[in-house]
Order: C-alpha cells, then sequence, then structure tokens
C-alpha cells in the first residue's frame, strides 16, 4: 500500500463522451449474430473530428473547471491511452498547449493498455505527494478499436476522463492510499502498425481481470483494515456489464454500490477512460463524508486499486462543469456504414 508523505487528493475532475452511438444490435445484424448475448446496448463512436486528443482536451478543460485554478498552475499533464494518433509525436504537448499551461510542464504519454490513465494517476500522486508539484492533470482517453466481426466490436468505445491530482486541502476528494498488482498474463494484445488488437481468448477472464482486479481491491481494503461495507461506491474497470458486477460481488461489493459509476452498457468499454469516467459519475453525485474505491484493470495485464473520500467542497464544484450524465444524454445512433466509414474499417 503506498500513502504519500503529503496528503493529497482530487481538486478537479471531467469527463467527454462523443454524442454518436452505435447499437449493439446493428453490429449484430451486419454480421448476422445472435442478438440473444449482447455485451452491452451501445458503444460510443467518435465522430469524424475527434480523437484522443481532442476527447482529452475537452475532459481537461472540465477538470480544470471544477478545480478552479489557472492552466500555468500544472505542473504536469499525462495522457495515458493505447490510441494515440501519433506513434510518435507526442498527445502531451498537444494537450497542454491546447489548455493554455506554461512551458515550464512535463508532458508525457502513457501506456498500459486500458490503466494507461490510472497510471498517470498513480504518477500524480507520488509528484504532487513528495512536494515537487502542487497540481498534475492525469487523463485516460482512448478511441479504441475492434476488428471488423470479431467480439471486441461490439465495445471497444471512446471517451475522456481526467483527474488533476493537488493538496488535500484543496481536493474534492482525498485519497487515502493505492496499491498496484502486475503480472505477465497475455490476455490481450496488439503489436506495432496492426490495425486491431488481439484475444488471448481463456487469458481473458479469471487469470486476467478477475484475478488481478479482485486481488488488489481485497490488498487495498486488507491493509486498510476496511470491508466493502465500509464504502458508499465502487467503480471498476468495466470492459462490458457483466465483468464489473462479477468482480464487484467476488469483492463484497452489491450491485446497488457500483450502479452509479457503470457505464458500459451505455457507452461499451472506453479503455484507459473507463474507470476515470466511472469515477467522475459518482463523484457528480457523491456527498461529503462518502468512501469510493476505484480499481482500474489494464491487460497485460494489472489493476491500480484506490481509496477516496469525498469532501464538502464537492457539491459547489460539481456543478462548474458539464456532468457526466450530460454527456450521455445527448446520444445520437449511426448505422454501420457510417461507424465504418468514420473508424476507417473500409480499406483500399
Amino acid at each position: 500500500m503506498r500513502q504519500p508523505e503529503r496528503p493529497v487528493g482530487i481538486v478537479g475532475y471531467g469527463a467527454y463522451v462523443p454524442r454518436y452511438r452505435i447499437a449493439a444490435q446493428e453490429i449484430a445484424r451486419v454480421w448476422a449474430a445472435s442478438e440473444g448475448a449482447l455485451p452491452i446496448t451501445s458503444k460510443s463512436v467518435p465522430g469524424p473530428d475527434e480523437d484522443t486528443i481532442t476527447m482529452a482536451i475537452e475532459a481537461g478543460r472540465n477538470a480544470l473547471k471544477r478545480a478552479q485554478i489557472a492552466p500555468q498552475q500544472l505542473a504536469a499533464v499525462w495522457v495515458g491511452s493505447e490510441s494515440h494518433p501519433y506513434s510518435v509525436k507526442p498527445s502531451g504537448t498537444i494537450v497542454a498547449e491546447a489548455l493554455g499551461t506554461s512551458r515550464w510542464i512535463s508532458a508525457a504519454d502513457w501506456e498500459f493498455a486500458c490503466k494507461a490513465g490510472t497510471e498517470a494517476l498513480s504518477a500524480g500522486m507520488g509528484l504532487v505527494g513528495s512536494g515537487m508539484a502542487d497540481y498534475v492533470l492525469a487523463i485516460g482517453a482512448d478511441t479504441a478499436q475492434g476488428r471488423p466481426g470479431d467480439a471486441l466490436e461490439y465495445t471497444a468505445a471512446a471517451a475522456a476522463g481526467a483527474l488533476i491530482v493537488g493538496p488535500a486541502q484543496q481536493a474534492l476528494a482525498t485519497i487515502e492510499a493505492t496499491v498496484s498488482y502486475v503480472s505477465d498474463t497475455p490476455d490481450f494484445f496488439r503489436r506495432a502498425d496492426r490495425p486491431y488488437p488481439m484475444h488471448g481468448n481463456r487469458f481473458t477472464g479469471e487469470p486476467a481481470y478477475f484475478h488481478h482486479v479482485s486481488t488488489a481491491a481485497k490488498q487495498l481494503l486488507a491493509e486498510l483494515g476496511r470491508t466493502a461495507a465500509d464504502y458508499h461506491y465502487a467503480v471498476f474497470h468495466q470492459p462490458n456489464v457483466k465483468f464489473p458486477q462479477t468482480v464487484a460481488k467476488q469483492v463484497g461489493f452489491t450491485p446497488e454500490q457500483c450502479q452509479a459509476g457503470l457505464l458500459a452498457g451505455e457507452i461499451g468499454n472506453s479503455y484507459s477512460a473507463a474507470s476515470m469516467i466511472g469515477l467522475c459519475a459518482v463523484l457528480d453525485v457523491a456527498q461529503a463524508g462518502d468512501r469510493i474505491l476505484l480499481a482500474s484493470y489494464g491487460s497485460g495485464a494489472g489493476s491500480d486499486a484506490y481509496s477516496l473520500v469525498v469532501t464538502e467542497a464537492l457539491v459547489a464544484a460539481r456543478n462548474l462543469a458539464p456532468r457526466t450524465s450530460a454527456y450521455l444524454k445527448r446520444r445520437q445512433l449511426i448505422d454501420y456504414a457510417t461507424y465504418a466509414k468514420w473508424r476507417g474499417k473500409i480499406v483500399e
């Protein structure tokens, strides 16, 4: 368990979800697949002018509004993703420039499959907790791709979540502690220059997602001397609707504790953003004193777990930027042909 010497917390947060959706039934129709066990209802699709960078900027702006700090006060802008638009040129520098930060800043890209965003969050805790910085912006953003006709195509979605780490006395939610648990488990991977990822099939569920997420969450609870009953909310990485509900039960949480942060049914698996926008959705409704458990997951594989406590400052700050629910409500369905065109699935 890691706890910074200088207490830290989330001083600003923001989400962004594209307005466009494709229904899982539409994907099943095109591929003549069974609609009996679709993993979600619909998934978010980035518009033709949207990518990981544009979504990260929008989420970052929302986080800055809630933090009520100037962009020049940020010491770092870190963007976690597995779908950066450029293989070499960093996303972090573009996001920092668009947000109006100082040039004297750390800007970088992070990678660890779906938990790249929380990797940046943990590093931000270290930078602020050591006293080297006052504010760090950690973003998880992805425009995930799935091979046409593959099971992953039903869930691979797009969104961004941004969290600003700062001193605990200014926090909307303090971070009590965190743990990280990793192993070399090849459940999901994409080789360099390949357009679509591949499943490790038998590694995907039990030895990968469930083992890592439940182990990290249980370890954090044990070291804090707590149980699931001590928490009002829990947010788990959500590749679909079933997985987070199953792992929540394994750790001891009820469906009611997880409902506020469970967005996969509506927007699919937003990869690096998934657990972070789940936390944003919970912060949109939580009250002072509520305790939140957050557990991310990244294929390959690993999980970061955090314990947070909401402060009285949250209620006033949450209305300074659009809530996550506002992005969910502006839902506009598109057909498969439009989706395939926008996502570059038609190749000469």
